[in-house]
């Protein structure tokens, strides 16, 4: 625990200690009474209960649509299934920014459905939940789906040789042992929609506002620190029982599974009612997760002479404004490389504290698990401008330094090889390491010998989530990222930020290039992920 432990208290919570200290310290004295003056205030008030509610039905949604999706990849095997889950797991790399602009394409004035059928869904709740679930889909599908396709289904044949009902021997053997996994990914749901920031104030407009919009525009807008602070405690107070309670709540449930690979659980789509299910996921991947891409893709060729790759071309100059000092074609390869440094550094920090966590040693460390969750509920703006007011002076002066980066997007990937990792962990027996230690195998070859084979195909999705995080992180990356080295995300948010034609066209390129890049990588996670498991290294 002792490197996860020091990385979270340098660059996490060094830096939101800071912030807050700045906001309710005035004169050497501590100022709590500002939290009644500002949590008494109507507009926060309003602002509390929509995120809370807006959270929670964006969870429901996400799940009730996602989940038939993840039954489909784990139990069915089809062509291009590989294609298809990268093509999943694409719109959870896209910046939040570029969300809500592919959503306000779609249900916004001017937009798909009002040009079709004069429909439009912006500045309503249901275009921010439709966007939540464009951007969770995949941490549901792979994340339940990632244990589900490795249940061994002769477990559910066997209660219904006994007499059970198809949907019973589901309810009563499958989902009490998914139950851990269910709770991961809707905790993680929940974390990253009560965090909304660009989806909400795109689609929302000014009528709809959360924590992390509120927080941005007093902190940026109105240099507001005292009501920042107080919003970032209450944000931090409230995702720590939620962790609290969810951790409770899974321990119970966890047990021991016998888990097999996942190629002996897949079979070929048979049947009407397979047919239909699988059916209709495609139909609501394409409309909710293929539209709005394409929506993206057809507007990076659309220039006002006709569709040609004149704004693709543009990406090779460099801005003669000075917003960016290097041709904004070379954000790919500074955003490929901290996105790789940054996934390094997740598996190793997440695979120790994951490891850690598998021994359940006391409440320290089942505390310890409710906190390394907290990046993904606390503002990334405060994290953000938190870096820069700490992390300016010796020893730690590392402002000018290009690692500042991938240690911020390290900080929000960690969370989700946790999550990854830790269900896949605790379902290995026990009686197995037992074994191997009375065999005389040292600790560390029980782990290389028993877990590892067990949880190399865990590593691989969390290696997988933990890039597609990276690249697409946006919230503190935008205050930390400099001009001769932005990310494809600040980028494609600063030239959105800009009018004119040529810099939307050139936001719509860079956005269709991060999809393209995104794509190809998890294309090749998927083909490593099969070539090991084909080879009988599972």
């Amino acid at each position: 625990m002792v490197v996860p432990v020091a990385f979270f208290a340098l660059f996490f919570a060094w830096p939101v200690a800071s912030i807050v200290e700045r906001g309710l310290r005035a004169d050497g004295t501590w100022r709590f009474d500002r939290f009644g003056e500002t949590l008494s205030r109507p507009e926060i008030l309003d602002v509390l209960w929509f995120t809370l509610w807006q959270a929670l039905a964006s969870t429901a949604l996400t799940l009730l649509i996602a989940l038939p999706g993840a039954y489909v990849f784990a139990r069915f095997d089809f062509p291009g299934k590989g294609l298809l889950r990268a093509v999943v797991t694409v719109p959870f790399v896209m910046p939040t920014v570029m969300v809500g602009t592919a959503f306000l394409a779609l249900v916004g004035r001017g937009g798909l459905l009002d040009e079709l059928w004069g429909v439009r869904l912006d500045t309503t709740v249901w275009a921010i939940l439709l966007a939540h679930v464009f951007f969770n889909y995949a941490v549901v599908v792979r994340t339940v789906g990632g244990l589900w396709a490795q249940l061994d289904p002769r477990q559910e044949e066997a209660a219904r040789v006994l007499g059970a009902s198809r949907f019973t021997a589901w309810r009563t053997v499958t989902l009490p042992a998914l139950a851990p996994a269910v709770a991961a990914a809707a905790l993680m749901v929940f974390l990253f929609t009560a965090g909304s920031f660009a989806v909400v104030q795109i689609l929302g407009g000014p009528a709809y506002s959360t924590l992390e919009t509120e927080i941005y525009r007093q902190t940026v807008d109105r240099f507001d620190l005292t009501t920042a602070a107080v919003l970032t405690l209450v944000q931090f107070v409230a995702v720590g029982v939620v962790l609290a309670v969810h951790a409770r709540t899974v321990r119970r449930r966890e047990t021991a599974l016998k888990l097999v690979a996942p190629e002996q659980t897949a079979r070929r789509v048979k049947g009407l009612g397979q047919w239909t299910l699988f059916g209709g996921v495609l139909v609501s991947i394409v409309l909710l997760l293929v539209l709005p891409l394409a929506v993206l893709v057809e507007r990076s060729f659309a220039t006002s002479d006709g569709y040609g790759l004149d704004y693709y071309r543009a990406l090779q100059s460099v801005d003669p404004s000075g917003t960016f000092l290097v041709p904004m074609a070379d954000t790919i390869g500074n955003s490929l490389w901290y996105a790789l440094v940054a996934t390094a550094l997740a598996l190793v920090i997440g695979g120790l504290a994951a490891a850690a966590l598998t021994r359940r040693a006391g409440r320290l460390v089942r505390g310890f698990d409710a906190l390394l969750m907290l990046p993904l509920g606390v503002s990334a703006v405060t994290v953000g401008f938190g870096f820069l007011i700490t992390l300016d002076e010796p020893p730690f002066d590392l402002r000018a330094s290009w690692i500042l980066v991938p240690l911020a997007q390290a900080l929000v990937g960690v969370p989700f090889v946790v999550r990854t990792m830790l269900p896949v962990l605790r379902a290995v027996d026990e009686r197995l390491r037992e074994a191997a230690a009375v065999l005389g195998a040292s600790p560390v070859r029980a782990w290389r010998e028993v877990d590892l084979p067990l949880v190399r195909r865990a590593v691989l999705i969390a290696a997988g989530f933990a890039f597609a995080v990276s690249l697409g992180e946006f919230g503190a990356t935008v205050f930390i990222a400099r001009p001769d080295n932005p990310t494809l995300p600040v980028a494609v948010a600063r030239l959105l930020g800009r009018p004119g034609e040529l810099n939307y066209g050139q936001a719509m390129a860079l956005s269709t290039i991060l999809m393209v890049v995104c794509a190809v990588s998890l294309l090749l996670l998927e083909r490593l992920r099969a070539g090991r498991t084909a080879s009988g290294e599972f």
